[in-house]
């Protein structure tokens, strides 16, 4: 790699000189772990459609959007429109009350998530999972969750679990021991938190059963990763055994959600879980979270019966740990919902040529790799996929995928980079409305010329 990231740094000096600048004011340069890689990352300027161009004005087609939220790409005119016409209809950023988009986004929602029978509005995919599991508890009055190896749902304690563990130190396939992925989460968290196999029907069986008196929910990401999807046979079982064993399934549908299909993941399983959190694509580029499900499990948070931690006229009433508290100043964000509203406008026209431009690109790339005789497959559902340099004929699990070949994958991401193809090296690839017939065909020509000219 030395020899690309030469290449690397005399295409993109300024981003390495900003990332330099960027140490002395946040710890590692960046605001998020994730945004960064070595030997440093892009910095971008500018976004429009497909494209995003970096500080030293190189132009790459865009296939992370923002880790997948950009359904409809950069800067889309519906989107800018209806953040004009919010601010001019309401003439506010934000009532901090109730207000009627609320309710009109909500119908939206549960349309296409009729599991959904009553909703709460967070301002991240993160919060939207984390009230899921205090809900969990409250509805249930039990106080550990279940979750699945190599799943992630967000970068706080008890899920920052096994999200990416040394499999020499992760234990039996079957039965999966809890490693801590981050300083700073307690060591009771490991016992809090049971680690399932995906994609393990028998497995997950034994384990759930074992501890069914003590779990509240099983809260997996029904493709894991955005591209790794639950087998059939498996997800139908996984929901029979949870209501069997009184524990409620949660599904974490950030990434999946509107990506799969417009229903997300469960409308393709057929499959109502307990509870759904949603976020990423709905926002439109902006801050949001939205978790729904049963009605009467989301009704221990409702506000009608007991106090709030904040009401302090409780004379005559519950008290406020009768309720499930949850609250947020930028809850339903009036600007955002609009945002929401059009994006799903779009959606409704165009995710059908989203999907099959997606498939075409993962065609296309297989014949290439197949044609220079790499073993490899685009694994994904919907509009995500990933590169996955493999011999393995099937990948199922965290476990499959750490067998692939991730040192040529880098190679090869970044003399993509050099060719105009942006992901964060090693990620997945999204697609949106924005990317047309013109970036497939430049996409592939970029592709063949990385696996013929320069491997």
């Amino acid at each position: 790699m030395n020899k690309l990231n030469t290449e690397f740094e005399k295409k993109t000096p300024t981003s390495k000189r900003l990332m330099e600048d960027a140490k002395k004011v946040m710890p590692g340069g960046v605001t998020a772990n994730i945004k960064s890689f070595d030997p440093y990352p892009v910095v971008m300027k500018k976004g429009s459609g497909a494209y995003l161009t970096d500080v030293d004005d190189n132009q790459y087609i865009d296939y992370l959007l923002s880790y997948g939220s950009l359904m409809l790409g950069h800067g889309h005119p519906n989107i800018i429109q209806a953040i004009q016409e919010q601010l001019e209809n309401n003439g506010t950023f934000l009532f901090g009350t109730p207000h009627a988009l609320e309710v009109e986004m909500g119908k939206r929602i549960q349309k296409y998530y009729p599991s959904m029978e009553m909703i709460r509005y967070t301002n991240s995919g993160t919060e939207a999972t984390l009230l899921a599991i205090r809900m969990a508890y409250a509805y249930t009055e039990k106080y550990k969750i279940a979750k699945f190896e190599g799943h992630y749902h967000g970068g706080y304690n008890q899920v920052l679990i096994s999200v990416n563990p040394p499999v020499a130190e992760a234990g039996s396939s079957d039965a999966p021991k809890a490693i801590v992925e981050s300083k700073g989460v307690e060591p009771s968290q490991v016992e809090n938190t049971i680690i399932l196999p995906f994609n393990n029907l028998d497995a997950c069986a034994d384990i759930l059963k074992k501890n069914q008196h003590e779990i509240a929910a099983v809260m997996l990401e029904p493709v894991q990763a955005g591209f790794i999807p639950g087998e059939e046979e498996f997800m139908k079982g996984l929901r029979e055994i949870t209501e069997d064993l009184g524990i409620l399934l949660i599904f974490d549908e950030v990434k999946t959600g509107f990506r799969m299909g417009i229903g997300g993941a469960q409308s393709l399983y057929h499959i109502k879980p307990d509870i759904t959190t949603l976020g990423k694509v709905i926002g439109g580029g902006f801050p949001i979270g939205i978790i729904g499900g049963k009605k009467e499990i989301m009704m221990v948070s409702a506000p009608l019966t007991a106090s709030d931690v904040f009401d302090q006229s409780t004379s005559g009433k519950s008290s406020a740990k009768d309720v499930l508290f949850h609250s947020g100043t930028y809850n339903g964000h009036p600007t955002i919902l609009s945002v929401g509203m059009a994006v799903l406008d779009v959606l409704e026209q165009e995710m059908d040529q989203v999907l099959s431009r997606t498939e075409q690109l993962k065609e296309g790339i297989l014949q290439l790799f197949a044609t220079r005789g790499i073993s490899m497959q685009t694994i994904g559902v919907g509009s995500i996929f990933n590169i996955v340099i493999t011999e393995k004929k099937h990948v199922h699990n965290y476990r499959d995928l750490q067998q692939c070949n991730f040192s040529l994958r880098k190679e090869i991401d970044f003399h993509l980079l050099a060719e105009g193809i942006y992901t964060k090296p090693l990620n997945r690839y999204s697609l949106s409305t924005a990317h047309g017939q013109k970036e497939i065909d430049y996409t592939l020509e970029a592709f063949e010329r990385v696996l013929f000219k320069k491997m």
